[in-house]
């Protein structure tokens, strides 16, 4: 794998000389840590949630059997303690005592409700697909089994057993994923907005909500019901939410905010290389990848040729180097620190055969002219930047114009799921180190994740193959062919694997950011 040379800044160090960027400031007497997010969390349902804002208040207001430790691997956490069967199918969690965050006791029966309600087709949870290595999980979700089928079941107040459908390597990374999280069952069954509302939200993790002021502001505190609270150094955190990246970064040099950038807010492009100058930008590879999703049922998309030449026209260096970003080009869906196959899919900037492919797809639909085309993206600085120069690029070598649509993310989120897009901006963060997680989101066409609407009989058949194989290599072997079928089908457009990239004030540590891009703020400390 050639990790080009944007990748070059992950040796730099944060020792340089502070004043050269005026970055002076003193940590608070309370432990406050003070952060921007670029916007207000969708929701603070776990069994719900998708975006990655969501996602990392869920991770500080919630805890799962296991959590991923400051060491990248699963621990005990809600479980204190964990039987397997000689099978590898069988799981028995033996639950710690633990209170909410509103002194009720944390039972199995809130974990066994909580997956229920993700695997609930009524719910149409987008990560239900998570729960399938559950037996009955996915026969469930398509209407094939009842819940009460469904290989998950509280023995007792402390004791959970949870049957799989066959031996699943990563099923304790899997319990520290949010959707794996428990919900209140009492509470959430009195009133279904429960997660909506500071005076209603309950959690069970390291930290509680305490203000939420849509569009400004957003408060956690310490947790004192939490089981590890003696682990929890901080106070509290306090989020801005700032949209703009360049309010965000003057309110660091100012010494308004103790961090600026990834994983929730933005640093504008135009202070990297002063950052990277004077060694104080933090940068770190995360299993992700930021890609253009097809949608396969809207002209011209349903022709593979023409995806194609749209992902092969794209010279990814030069739109790093335009847009002065810092990037490891994607040519494949799976992302290095995952990556079953060594050579690259396909080659960037190929504009000959990006001409001959779109040629050829016009003939096979019987068209003379492209339909208008629309380029859907959410709002944000970066966003717009990346799609300008995108466009410009498909204009210079296939001679097509394309149209720029900018949406807010909620608005666009909707859009992409029910299929009001043609072309759409999305990305992918790995929920879990294994290559699975990223093909498995285009298995169905129907799947919560899968805006694109492609289905392959074969790709299906492989992946299913893959989740019976026990042997590693020949599994590796396996999901090698389904990604050569993913990418010759092309239902998305890989652009870059993610790089979260960062400042932070020097007496701030132990926030833990792992190779899956996830944030915890558990350990999180600040030192005088």
């Amino acid at each position: 794998m050639v990790f080009h040379i944007f990748l070059i800044v992950t040796i730099l160090l944060p020792k340089a000389p502070v004043q050269a960027v005026e970055m002076k400031a003193s940590a608070s007497d309370e432990h406050i840590l003070r952060l921007a997010v670029m916007s207000d969390p969708i929701t603070l349902d776990p069994s719900v949630a998708e975006d990655t804002t969501s996602v990392a208040f869920i991770q500080a207001l919630f805890d799962g059997l296991t959590r991923i430790g400051k060491d990248g691997k699963a621990h005990e956490s809600m479980a204190e303690k964990i039987e397997v069967s000689d099978d590898l199918v069988t799981y028995t969690f033996h639950l710690r005592n633990a209170k909410w965050s509103n002194g009720d006791p944390v039972t199995a029966h809130d974990f066994e409700y909580a997956w229920k309600q993700v695997i609930d087709p009524e719910n149409a949870a987008s990560y239900a697909y998570q729960m399938f290595p559950i037996k009955n999980a996915e026969k469930a979700q398509w209407g094939e089994a009842s819940l009460n089928e469904v290989g998950v079941k509280a023995l007792n107040d402390k004791t959970l057993q949870v049957t799989l459908e066959h031996p699943t390597p990563y099923f304790l990374e899997l319990t520290s994923f949010y959707s794996y999280y428990p919900v209140n069952k009492k509470l959430a069954n009195s009133n279904p907005n429960w997660a909506q509302n500071v005076n209603t939200h309950v959690g069970n993790g390291p930290f509680k909500l305490t203000m939420w002021e849509r569009g400004d502001r957003i408060k956690l505190i310490k947790n004192d019901n939490y089981w590890d609270k003696n682990s929890v150094r901080l106070d509290g955190i306090d989020f801005s939410i700032i949209r703009d990246g360049d309010q965000e970064f003057s309110k660091f040099l100012k010494g308004e905010l103790d961090w600026a950038g990834s994983p929730l807010g933005n640093i504008p492009a135009n202070a990297v290389p002063k950052l990277i100058e004077h060694r104080l930008l933090y940068v770190k590879p995360i299993a992700g990848v930021y890609w253009y999703k097809f949608n396969t049922e809207q002209p011209p998309f349903q022709n593979a040729k023409i995806r194609k030449a749209f992902a092969y026209a794209l010279d990814r260096q030069t739109l790093f180097e335009n847009v002065s970003m810092y990037h490891i080009a994607a040519l494949g869906v799976v992302p290095p620190s995952m990556k079953v196959k060594e050579m690259h899919y396909l080659k960037d900037n190929d504009v000959e055969t990006a001409k001959k492919l779109l040629a050829e797809g016009m003939m096979e639909m019987g068209i003379k002219s492209l339909p208008h085309i629309t380029l859907s993206i959410n709002s944000g600085e970066g966003h717009e930047v990346i799609a300008r120069e995108v466009l410009r690029q498909w204009k210079e070598s296939l001679g097509v114009d394309v149209k720029l649509e900018v949406k807010e993310w909620q608005v666009h989120l909707e859009d992409m799921h029910d299929g009001n897009y043609q072309l759409g901006r999305m990305g992918w963060l790995a929920d879990f180190n294994d290559p699975i997680n990223f093909l498995e989101l285009f298995k169905y066409k129907d799947g919560g994740t899968n805006d694109t609407r492609w289905e392959n009989s074969k790709y299906i058949e492989l992946l299913n193959q893959s989740s019976m194989e026990k042997d590693p290599i020949k599994r590796e072997k396996i999901m090698e062919q389904a990604e050569q079928i993913l990418m010759d089908e092309m239902p998305v457009m890989p652009i870059y694997y993610y790089i979260n990239s960062w400042v932070k004030r020097e007496y701030v540590q132990d926030v833990v950011i792992d190779g899956l891009g996830s944030v915890d703020y558990k350990w999180a400390s600040i030192t005088e």
